[in-house]
């Protein structure tokens, strides 16, 4: 693992992020992959944009000889609950198929949990689908437990 760099996702990632969350089942439903040396359509680059703009986002890649091979997105949340308390959320993990099962999730994420560290977070949080269960045995190999129900609506 000493030759994967972890960073801040540049404007240049943006198709291979996307390729990355396009890369299972799920995701294929979700996102919208254009052909190579297209730029992604521009709900990417939107988002892509008020993420950087933000100052409690991050959208980081794990990168190998060049290639994006991982991404997550780590939003940093206020909070009144806790006694004030910041959170990490993790978000939009991936990792790419060449590379699972080989410890890139684990060292990402120890990555990932030292940033909300070195931002003040008192508790990691992250959700995930409930049709992902290899996801859910990876986050509780990590500690993560799955203390909460979650729901969302889709407007």
């Amino acid at each position: 693992m000493d030759h994967i760099i972890f960073r801040t996702a540049q404007a240049s990632d943006l198709a291979a992020i996307i390729g990355l969350l396009a890369d299972d089942p799920l995701g294929a439903q979700r996102e919208t992959v254009t052909a190579a040396g297209s730029p992604p359509a521009a709900c990417y680059i939107d988002a892509f944009q008020a993420i950087v703009a933000d100052a409690n986002q991050q959208l980081a890649v794990a990168v190998e000889d060049g290639a994006v091979v991982g991404t997550l997105q780590l939003s940093f949340i206020p909070g009144i609950a806790r006694r004030g308390a910041w959170r990490g959320q993790i978000e939009a993990v991936r990792i790419a198929a060449t590379h699972r099962s080989a410890g890139l999730g684990q060292h990402m994420f120890e990555w990932a949990i030292a940033q909300c560290r070195a931002r003040g977070c008192h508790l990691v949080q992250l959700t995930t689908d409930k049709g992902r269960p290899d996801a859910h045995r990876f986050y509780e190999r990590l500690g993560f437990v799955a203390s909460h129900e979650g729901y969302k609506l889709a407007l």
